[in-house]
């Protein structure tokens, strides 16, 4: 009679079948925004957001991209009324992103539907599929957390 445990992939297949999960969620999570808000646009919310009042460059950088995307992106919500640009306390040359009231509105609309979306999902599972669901969460935090990754 054969062992009915299931088969533990090699890492190679194992990192890649994880990279194409991780990427399409996080595809259809950046999907999940707000009429009006771009997934680019979204997401350089959540980094002026978590950054506080990022410079561009700093804010390209988080972003991973070229700072004149960057400025082009954030001369968008700034139209939009989503950030404000301000001059640095310091160095009046350097320009600051802060979110404004409206920013901040759209940001906690796009984290609730995005939360929203999993939370549907989650809660069609059995509860040992969502104990396994919280389990793989604490790895997948431990393994981005663990330096040198």
């Amino acid at each position: 009679m054969q062992d009915a445990s299931p088969q533990v992939p090699a890492c190679e297949e194992l990192a890649a079948r994880l990279r194409v999960a991780v990427t399409r969620l996080n595809r259809r999570l950046r999907q999940e925004s707000p009429a009006g808000v771009s997934p680019a646009q979204a997401s350089a919310l959540g980094s002026v957001d978590r950054l506080g009042k990022p410079t561009l460059g700093e804010l390209a950088e988080r972003e991973q991209v070229q700072p004149p995307t960057m400025t082009r992106l954030v001369g968008g919500l700034e139209a939009a009324g989503l950030v404000s640009r301000l001059s640095d306390a310091g160095d009046g040359r350097v320009v600051r992103v802060q979110l404004t009231p409206g920013g901040r509105r759209t940001l906690e609309r796009t984290r609730t539907l995005k939360n929203a979306f999993l939370s549907r999902g989650l809660a069609a599972l059995d509860p040992a599929d969502r104990a396994a669901a919280a389990a793989l969460t604490a790895l997948l935090e431990r393994l981005v957390e663990e330096p040198g990754t």
